[in-house]
């Protein structure tokens, strides 16, 4: 009779250190999550399979409280709201489809999660995905990786596991001891930037003035494409084009910034191709934050509605040259973008944020760990570019 109760608390302890660990910033911690379906499968009942998967996506989730309180200038209240709001999709599906019944049924369920958390509309929320880490245990391997990866995870929920997790953690410890970094196409760059921010806010004149300065340095070193981060760009306006246009004038550089194009309905975030010879916008982000950023709700009662979501559009956009997968912040973190664009294929992924907001937490790390992962399974070159 103690036994079970003790086994519950157990595999729920397991279940919040597999999400601190594999969610921990590290690229080579992400196979940890791996194991998150095994003790989903090793739940004794449908209540503990919620605190299972509850556990695991809060502790995965952990810096989200304070990111949302620094985002907002707010206490930590509205943060463990929206902490616990995000992870209820998680929770919800991984519950309802959890069964006491052994066997492939239950693998089959699993699957059913897993792909359900991988695209809108549970996918929207759809972060710590285990999958994540199949690039880390299967570096190059592309869709066939994908596919192992993804084998691995349901035989793990089967009566099988011993010999899944004994094979998982072997790939693990080789994948660690071979790991190596994606590597940068050559003459491209991504240049961080430093400065502040809060909601409703962006990077005014004096800060762009001091980006493009980051540029010309770049561009003597002999960058020849210089890949800035979300949001470097401000708000776009024609005093905007003015400027950038001006200063890029006579530097042989193609400039990849953030930008925020602003129109009666709402807003895109968007990445701008820029040159001293022209503009043009390059690609409109598919998944911008939900609540901060995306708020569709808005519409309903006549308000400007956030940002636009343009789920499936643009998965591949072409930068010198080169066909890019894109990815914005937020959805570095998601499953479907980077799929989407990785279907078409890309050259080279291009992966930038705005983390002014994250101090004190784990989330960027998070973000470029996760690019990092996909940019291995795929055997791309990387770029990343983050305002801190």
């Amino acid at each position: 009779m103690i036994r079970e109760p003790l086994r519950s608390i157990a595999l729920v302890c397991a279940a919040v250190l597999v999400g601190l660990v594999g969610w921990s910033g590290n690229p080579l911690t992400l196979p940890v999550a791996m194991f998150f379906p095994a003790l989903w499968a090793f739940s004794p009942s449908r209540l503990v399979t919620a605190a299972i998967s509850a556990g695991y996506f809060l502790a995965a989730a952990r810096g989200l409280p304070e990111g949302v309180a620094n985002f907002y200038g707010s206490g930590l209240g509205a943060g463990f709201a929206l902490w616990f709001a995000a992870a209820s999709g998680f929770v919800i599906v991984h519950t309802a489809l959890w069964t006491a019944r052994p066997g492939w049924g239950r693998a089959l369920r699993y699957c059913i999660a897993a792909v359900a958390m991988s695209v809108p509309p549970f996918g929207i929320a759809g972060w710590a995905h285990p999958i994540t880490a199949a690039g880390v245990v299967f570096p190059g391997w592309g869709w066939f990786g994908l596919a192992v990866a993804a084998i691995g995870l349901l035989v793990i929920t089967s009566k099988a596991w011993p010999i899944a997790t004994l094979v998982l953690g072997g790939l693990c410890l080789w994948s660690a001891a071979m790991w190596t970094p994606p590597d940068m196409p050559q003459g491209w760059v991504g240049v961080d930037t430093t400065f502040r921010g809060e909601s409703g806010q962006y990077a005014d004149y004096a800060q762009q003035i001091e980006t493009i300065e980051l540029i010309k340095a770049a561009a003597g070193e002999g960058a020849k494409v210089i890949v800035l981060p979300e949001s470097a760009a401000g708000i776009w306006t024609p005093t905007a084009a003015h400027l950038w246009t001006r200063e890029l004038t006579g530097l042989d550089v193609t400039v990849n910034a953030g930008a925020i194009i602003v129109n009666e309905t709402g807003y895109d975030n968007v990445m701008m191709e820029i040159t001293g010879e022209g503009i043009s916008v390059l690609y409109s982000e598919r998944m911008p934050v939900p609540v901060s950023m995306w708020q569709p709700w808005l519409a309903w009662t006549g308000a400007p509605a956030g940002a636009r979501a343009h789920f499936f559009a643009n998965p591949l956009v072409d930068l010198a040259g080169r066909r890019v997968a894109p990815l914005i912040c937020y959805e570095q973190l998601i499953i479907w973008p980077i799929l989407q664009s990785a279907f078409h294929p890309p050259d080279v992924i291009v992966a930038t944020g705005n983390g002014w907001w994250t101090d004190n937490t784990n989330i960027v790390a998070i973000q470029k760990a996760s690019a990092q992962a996909w940019a291995r399974l795929f055997n791309l070159p990387l770029v990343m570019a983050f305002n801190l």
